[in-house]
């Protein structure tokens, strides 16, 4: 077989992969759903028949969405009406494929209802009686079967149930196009309908709590007390933006009394807030603001269910207007104060009027963008949070001078008193030193005593004669001792180490070195600092307790390992201990028969010392516990 032929046999496999890239191209082609635009033709409404049906031809009228069909039929009595929105869906003659789904989007349904396309349901609230379920802020998106759709005009029904005489009744906005597009649109919606209120409504439920707790704290205060109730009411009232239930109410009207009630009561509250704040007494002004604001109250709960609609409005309109005026009045009287934080709250405050005037306009469709009152509401709440942060900041700024000026007047007063009380303390201390003569021997036995035990195993351990050197070195550290003994007993400054370390340092190296000498492992844990130092007659004590303990450990015991540690569990407690496994001793025979002066000098000195010691021996294990209740002198 030539070469040329063995070529053209592969040829085949080679233009394989060219083959498979084409034939996906082409599928993908054929299946690449086609860009279709999405028209809405007609929107016509009617009222309902008695059992919900549709109603006849003749009795819808055009509208225009949104639409609240009880504004332009007032003497609507209540039930249910339909919405019938005609619309087509327009591709390009080219798409030979698929063509791609359409989605809807709902902005709003006041009260409640449900959705069918083309006779196929397509979804319902989930009571559509009362208690009613509450879509009057909710956006829903669904996305359309196309099996469902005609190639020319496909219709569109929505009943919507409304909740009562005189409530508004009505369906806001409705959007077809694309999946992605439709999709925008609902995120952009669900931030301004839903997401922007539950900010609010934690923004606002959360500065109420702090503003409570600081009033409960400070109940002179009264502003904080006021703002925690306007943020509590104002709570009650966003709530009702976002509620899908009635719950825990009976039915729509009940919602509605409930949120004028919050309404009101929070606007109320607020303007006391600021007068007090501000420093407006008004007594008159707050009776009349009060009286007016019960009449109210009374109203939504006395009127029958047929006038709640015009109560409500009442309501709202005096609300509206009562915090207005007093958002409005308030720049005046910081400009007659001129205090820092009365000009920051008067620009929050002109930021809610400017809010109502835009939003207003929007509702009238004056003007065609978005509510800015969430957004205004959260950063007035915000604003005053910070005004009252500043203020605090003030007031601690001001108590912290005082508080300097009095610390300044206490530590002149302090001197006095300590000069005083030094003389005092030196005469006492004077007048103690000549009744307790006794105790320079128990000084001498454990300080002197020791050392001289110390110096007598020295001579005995040792393993040459001693030089003339040595022997001066030993008198000198006698004589240490016994000045460092004079000195502690004769001078009123002794002075407390800084820290246990510093404390126990002398002892350590003086002990250390004799405990190599004879062959005993020591272990001292001492912490690094005081949790609270112990007084100058505690610490002298401690000292001989250490001393003396140690001396019978090198004299008695025959120890090989000796343990040391200083303990503070609280902060007026502290606890010394010393532990051997030497012999032992009979610790009870020893007290009976008073024969040991070291160990009554012990329990002698920390008794004084407002402590107690506890001795306890076996073979193999001595242990010597101090435990006293730190005081400062």
């Amino acid at each position: 077989m030539s070469a040329l032929a063995r070529w053209f046999r592969w040829l085949p496999w080679l233009l394989w992969p060219l083959w498979l890239c084409t034939a996906t191209a082409w599928a993908q082609a054929q299946t690449t759903p086609a860009t279709c635009t999405v028209q809405i033709l007609a929107v016509h409404a009617a009222e309902a028949t008695a059992d919900g049906g549709k109603p006849a031809p003749s009795q819808w009228q055009p509208v225009t969405l949104p639409d609240e069909w009880s504004r332009r039929h007032p003497d609507f009595g209540g039930g249910s009406l339909w919405y019938r929105i005609d619309w087509q869906r327009h591709c390009p003659a080219s798409a030979a494929g698929p063509v791609a789904p359409v989605a809807l989007l709902s902005q709003s349904i006041v009260m409640a209802g449900e959705i069918f396309v083309n006779d196929h349901f397509l979804w319902r609230d989930k009571h559509l009686s009362e208690p009613l379920s509450r879509s009057w802020n909710k956006p829903r998106t669904w996305l359309l079967p196309d099996v469902w759709l005609h190639d020319g005009t496909n219709t569109l029904w929505v009943r919507v149930v409304g909740g009562g005489a005189r409530q508004s009744v009505g369906l806001g906005p409705l959007f077809l196009g694309e999946p992605e597009r439709i999709q925008q649109q609902y995120e952009a919606l669900q931030w301004s309908h839903r997401t922007l209120f539950e900010i609010n409504l934690i923004v606002s439920g959360v500065i109420g709590v702090l503003f409570f707790g600081i009033w409960i704290l400070r109940r002179d205060q009264s502003f904080y007390g006021w703002y925690a109730f306007s943020s509590l009411f104002w709570t009650i009232f966003i709530a009702n933006v976002l509620a899908t239930s009635p719950w825990p109410f009976s039915n729509s009207l009940m919602v509605t009394r409930v949120n004028t009630m919050a309404a009101l009561l929070s606007v109320a509250c607020f303007c006391v807030f600021t007068w007090r704040f501000g420093g407006q007494t008004r007594p008159r002004l707050e009776r009349a603001l009060w009286a007016a604001t019960a009449a109210l109250l009374a109203a939504q709960v006395v009127v029958p269910d047929a006038w709640v609609g015009y109560a409500q409005q009442a309501g709202f309109f005096s609300a509206t207007a009562a915090f207005l005026i007093n958002c409005l009045q308030f720049p005046f009287h910081a400009w007659r104060t001129r205090r820092l934080e009365h000009t920051y709250l008067a620009v929050a405050l002109l930021i809610l009027p400017v809010a109502n005037i835009h939003d207003l306009l929007v509702l009238k469709a004056i003007i065609h963008t978005h509510p800015v009152f969430p957004y205004a509401n959260t950063a007035l709440t915000l604003s005053l949070a910070a005004i009252m942060g500043i203020r605090h900041a003030r007031n601690l700024r001001r108590i912290e001078r005082f508080q300097q000026e009095l610390a300044e007047g206490i530590a002149q007063a302090r001197g006095e008193l300590a000069r005083t009380l030094e003389r005092d303390h030196a005469l006492a201390l004077a007048n103690t030193r000549l009744q307790d003569r006794l105790q320079v021997a128990h000084d001498l036995h454990d300080s002197l005593g020791g050392s001289l035990v110390h110096m007598m195993a020295s001579v005995e351990q040792g393993a040459a004669a001693l030089q003339r050197t040595q022997v001066l070195s030993m008198l000198k550290f006698i004589r240490d001792d016994l000045r460092q003994t004079i000195d502690s007993n004769s001078s009123a400054g002794v002075a407390v180490p800084a820290s246990p370390q510093k404390w126990i340092a002398p002892l350590r190296h003086r002990f250390t070195t004799l405990f190599d000498e004879l062959g005993v492992d020591s272990d001292w844990q001492f912490p690094q600092a005081w949790r609270t130092p112990p007084n100058a007659m505690q610490y002298l004590a401690l000292t001989r307790l250490v001393e003396e303990a140690l001396t019978n450990v090198i004299k008695h015991s025959r120890a090989r390992h000796v343990r040391l540690w200083l303990a503070q569990p609280a902060a007026d407690e502290l606890v010394v201990g010393i532990e051997d496994d030497g012999v032992g001793f009979d610790v009870e025979a020893v007290r009976q028969a008073d024969i040991s002066i070291g160990m009554r000098s012990m329990s002698v000195r920390i008794g004084r010392a407002g402590g107690a010691l506890e001795v306890a021996s076996e073979p193999g294990r001595t242990t010597l516990t101090a435990r006293m209740t730190v005081t400062r002198s």
